[in-house]
């Protein structure tokens, strides 16, 4: 399997940052003339295939080096060939697009071949990628010297090392280095482990979580959800200056915005998939059930919901998320059906006689209980023939911007705090 080893990258001095900024730069500009002729072609500005590019990369030789360049073809082909592919399932996709320009700012990115960088980790850890002749000409390297830099990080995964990733990092003003690597390794070391779990997904409570063992685990969303849409808004308040003003529809500071607002919705998502499996391993979790949600995200309620669903929330690319992550404890997901769990009591199973109101589902046999947690326990129920009842007291979890902390206490979106013992009665 796949994963990726991230570390901080550091110059040794002013002028080998200024050298790794050049080196990024031409990357960036490489990357914006082949995506520039291509996109030309397509649209038919220009005659023949977007393939015939007269050897573009050939200009930047001398910056990047002859196999750092031809390198950055590869990754632009790469992005044209996954563009053709999706039209062709008939999936929604643009061409690929351009890294910024000089005015407002240049995405700073590089890639190299596992043969083209030197990473040694240790004591002195440190990275070395190629520099083409007239860079070392003006900054006064050997012919065979390359530019050496400082990494500080220690490697999560061991395996064979892929295409390296170098890029600034303008939100935290810092260079980083993303490694993939291709590794055999899993988490799961116990052969006994053949508990289940199911999730009901969703963007107020992310994650409902049920296993056999009994337990219960809650993830609340609102808070994350609310920081969502006020970075949203303070994105459109700036378009709207900008384009009134300057007649222009983004600027460096919308761009900041728009990484910020993503980067801390991925960073709560992937720290919850990891604190979930964590938990879910720990209960000899084998098979974990996630509902299939298509024809809820085809639904549109009002533009807050489909902020929810499809830009906060980002179903697929949660679930894909989630099962790389399983995959790193050995633990199975599977997508099923979930229609009615919500709906259903799970104490007397009917569906028409039971009321939903905001996070509380009550029915008229007289069971009363957190709405998700339900539907995660019935569609567990759905496929898992040994589930216990009544279920341990359910955990919930808030996100502090560092981790996802349990509370003593489950929150309701009109209440302060309710006590856990009144979420569920048999």
């Amino acid at each position: 399997m796949k994963r990726s080893n991230t570390f901080d990258v550091a110059p040794r001095s002013p002028q080998d940052e200024e050298l790794l900024s050049r080196v990024l730069d031409a990357s960036a500009c490489l990357w914006n003339e082949l995506t520039y002729e291509r996109r030309q072609r397509f649209f038919g500005e220009l005659d023949g295939s977007v393939w015939d590019t007269p050897r573009v990369h050939g200009r930047y030789i001398g910056v990047l080096g002859s196999a750092a360049a031809k390198e950055m073809k590869h990754k632009n082909d790469e992005a044209w060939r996954s563009f053709f592919a999706a039209k062709e399932k008939g999936e929604p996709a643009g061409p690929p697009g351009y890294w910024g320009n000089e005015e407002d700012g240049r995405t700073l990115r590089w890639y190299g071949r596992c043969d083209q960088y030197t990473l040694e980790l240790g004591d002195r850890s440190r990275l070395e990628i190629p520099v083409g002749k007239e860079l070392k000409d003006e900054f006064g390297l050997g012919h065979t010297e390359r530019l050496r830099l400082e990494v500080r990080g220690r490697p999560k995964w061991d395996g064979k090392p892929g295409r390296l990733e170098l890029y600034y990092d303008e939100l935290d003003d810092r260079f980083r280095a993303i490694q993939p690597v291709t590794t055999d390794n899993s988490r799961q070391d116990s052969p006994l482990a053949d508990e289940t779990a199911a999730l009901d997904i969703g963007a107020n409570n992310i994650v409902a979580c049920t296993t056999t063992t009994g337990q219960q685990y809650l993830y609340e969303g609102r808070d994350l959800f609310e920081r969502f849409r006020e970075t949203t808004r303070t994105i459109a308040e700036h378009q709207s200056k900008v384009k009134r003003e300057e007649g222009r529809y983004t600027s460096n500071r919308i761009r900041r915005l728009y990484r910020r607002r993503t980067r801390r919705r991925d960073h709560a998502m992937d720290a919850l998939a990891r604190d979930l499996f964590e938990r879910l391993y720990e209960e000899s979790v084998s098979t974990v059930y996630v509902g299939d949600l298509t024809d809820v995200l085809e639904t549109h309620w009002s533009v807050r919901a489909n902020q929810k669903t499809h830009n906060f929330w980002a179903f697929r690319a949660f679930i894909d998320r989630l099962t790389c992550t399983a995959e790193e404890f050995g633990i199975t997901v599977e997508v099923r059906p979930e229609a009615w769990t919500s709906q259903t009591c799970p104490n007397c199973g009917s569906t028409d006689r039971t009321t939903r109101h905001q996070d509380t589902l009550t029915c008229s046999c007289g069971f009363e209980g957190h709405a998700d947690l339900s539907a995660s326990e019935t569609f567990l129920r759905r496929h898992a023939a040994d589930v216990p009842r009544p279920m341990a007291r359910p955990v919930c979890l808030k996100w502090d911007d560092h981790r996802w902390s349990a509370s003593p206490r489950a929150h309701r979106p009109n209440e302060e705090h309710t006590d856990q013992s009144i979420l569920r009665s048999a």
